[in-house]
């Protein structure tokens, strides 16, 4: 949609006066009386618009107040928030506001009109109609309400599409291990299958088949867990088989040497199976006891992938606290552990994490989520103060009937300049679209909702928040 600017020189030219009905169909004008209505309609001037076209730019100077009579006009600021004034609203600069600049531009939706009235204008408003003083400055006081649940609300979602891009990350690599592992499955089962056949169709005796059956339960228990050999290691090993399985006349030689090493076979096995095995089922047998081994790691591989995914998913309900009752005994520690497993992707590639739990801490009687709200807040935080790289230290310790959580990095620090402003909701020193500034703002609501407070001391290379919460009033009764 093309848009426009409203010509003030055109509008100039047509400057006319809002008839009075149409201010008492606005409701806080509407039981005025005629003089009062009279002299807000003679002070005021209309505007039309039509659709698309722009009635204030950001950064404009907001020196009116504005009725919208009818139309919609909606105003998007630069981090992507709409505004939308419907007709019947009132709006712009207001008295007592201290609105400078319009932080949005402002377009119409529709065909628009409405009118204006000049900040000049405002005390005498105010003296010849003084009801329109508190309920103009109910208008203001629902503004700045809907603008900081919106702003919270924006906070919030932020804050899930952060952890839910970790956690996609977190899932994804689980899954995707899982997926290989069954897909590595199926070609081991068929090798095995196919092996198998063969030794039977060429009669392989009794004694070798025993002797492989028992090979395919002993094996696995004996080699145990595999540890990781380097390119060199790994190398010599597969020539030495290869050499050894060649000499023996066994074909694919290097192929089968490789699945061998990953088997985690040595030269004994290949000796104990050589005295067991006739040499012309040599091949077959090889193929079928390695496929054999391949089919227990990768058994192994996916219940560990499953149960990665497994304790994300409980990690997740746990710090929801899904299907729980909002206020309950909470394990800080629990939460603590949960908000951590939450926020790993931003953690695991540089981020030193050290816990210094005290394990004798009581439950505290806590809304759980909320608490973990507070957690991922300092969490994240520190770790972008950290920009990925440092130490981050979790103490957790008892001074009275308080729990204590405190929540160190050894990042750059706040400077001194903004250290009292780091609370205030909106103030954020990042980028737009990076932050609204109600991160530490929500740890601040939470934790005061919670009777308890939060400090901080901050200076180059250490930044320590210290947040208190009551202990739950039956950890107290056992004291």
């Amino acid at each position: 949609m093309s848009t426009t600017t409203v010509n003030s020189e055109k509008l100039a030219q047509t400057i006319q006066n809002p008839d009075v009905g149409e201010l008492q169909a606005i409701s806080i004008f509407s039981d005025l009386a005629p003089d009062a209505l009279a002299w807000l309609a003679s002070e005021m001037v209309v505007f039309e618009i039509p659709a698309g076209e722009i009635l204030v730019r950001a950064g404009d100077p907001a020196e009116h107040l504005v009725v919208l009579f009818r139309g919609e006009v909606h105003a998007e600021r630069g981090d992507g928030r709409v505004y939308i004034m419907r007709a019947g609203m009132v709006t712009g600069l207001l008295p007592y506001s201290r609105l400078t600049h319009y932080p949005s531009t402002a377009i119409a939706i529709v065909e628009s009109r409405g009118a204006r009235l000049h900040k000049s204008k405002f005390a005498e408003m105010l003296e010849r109609i003084p009801v329109l003083q508190q309920r103009l400055v109910s208008v203001l006081a629902d503004r700045i309400r809907e603008t900081a649940a919106a702003d919270q609300q924006r906070e919030k979602l932020m804050a899930l599409g952060k952890i839910s891009a970790g956690l996609a990350h977190e899932l994804n690599n689980p899954a995707s291990a899982a997926r290989r592992a069954a897909n590595n499955l199926r070609q081991a089962f068929n090798s095995v299958r196919a092996a198998a056949l063969q030794l039977e169709k060429r009669g392989l005796p009794l004694s070798s088949r025993l002797f492989l059956a028992q090979l395919d339960t002993d094996w696995i228990k004996q080699v145990g867990a595999q540890s990781a050999l380097d390119t060199l290691e790994r190398s010599e090993r597969e020539e030495e088989f290869a050499i050894w399985l060649e000499d023996h006349h066994v074909p694919n030689a290097w192929d089968l040497a490789a699945s061998l090493v990953d088997a985690g076979c040595d030269r004994n096995t290949l000796e104990q199976v050589a005295d067991q095995i006739p040499a012309e089922f040599l091949a077959d047998a090889f193929v079928r006891v390695t496929a054999s081994i391949t089919i227990t790691r990768l058994i192994e591989q996916i219940e560990s992938s499953v149960g990665k995914i497994s304790e994300l998913v409980r990690a997740v309900k746990e710090y929801s606290y899904m299907d729980q009752m909002p206020e309950q005994e909470v394990d800080i520690h629990s939460g603590l552990e949960n908000t951590l497993l939450m926020l790993r992707h931003q953690l695991k590639n540089g981020i030193e994490v050290v816990r210094e739990y005290d394990r004798a801490l009581p439950t505290v009687c806590a809304r759980g989520s909320e608490l973990n709200q507070v957690w991922t807040n300092l969490i994240s935080n520190a770790a972008e103060a950290m920009k990925g790289k440092g130490k981050l230290r979790i103490r957790t310790s008892r001074e009275g009937n308080w729990a204590v959580v405190e929540v160190e990095d050894n990042g750059p620090g706040i400077p001194q300049e903004i250290q009292s402003r780091i609370f205030e909701p909106f103030f954020t020193t990042k980028p737009i679209g990076e932050g609204t500034g109600l991160g530490l703002d929500a740890v601040y609501r939470i934790t005061t909702a919670h009777r308890g407070n939060v400090s901080f001391e901050s200076r180059p290379g250490e930044t320590r928040f210290v947040v208190r919460i009551p202990l739950a009033k039956s950890a107290e009764a056992k004291t």
